[in-house]
């Protein structure tokens, strides 16, 4: 937003009441941003997370004596890894658009 779209009574100042609601409406703008990244980023660590423990899942149910479960994991892996990897790169990539790299 502008300084003029702070400026309620329209007398081309802003008086200490229109800059106070500048500055929270920007306080708040921000801490949005920085909750938004914060959760992509957690998104990006659990999804890699995740990715480094499916095939444990794998090696786990076949332990266990499922080989139907470790087959329909293994059957189930092919997307589970190119959308995990879709998810991280769209993370990667947006943070750095954003920062203009």
């Amino acid at each position: 937003m502008t300084m003029e779209e702070y400026d309620l009574n329209g007398n081309g100042k802003l008086d200490p009441e229109e800059k106070a609601i500048m500055i929270e409406d920007r306080r708040r703008k921000m801490e949005d941003a920085d909750a938004k990244r914060d959760a992509q980023r957690k998104m990006a660590w659990f999804s890699l997370t995740g990715m480094l423990v499916f095939p444990f899942g794998v090696v786990l149910t076949e332990w266990m004596e499922l080989p139907n479960a470790s087959t329909l994991l293994s059957s189930m892996s092919n997307i589970y890894y190119v959308s995990i990897a879709a998810i991280v790169a769209a993370y990667y990539g947006f943070t750095n658009m954003a920062k203009g790299d």
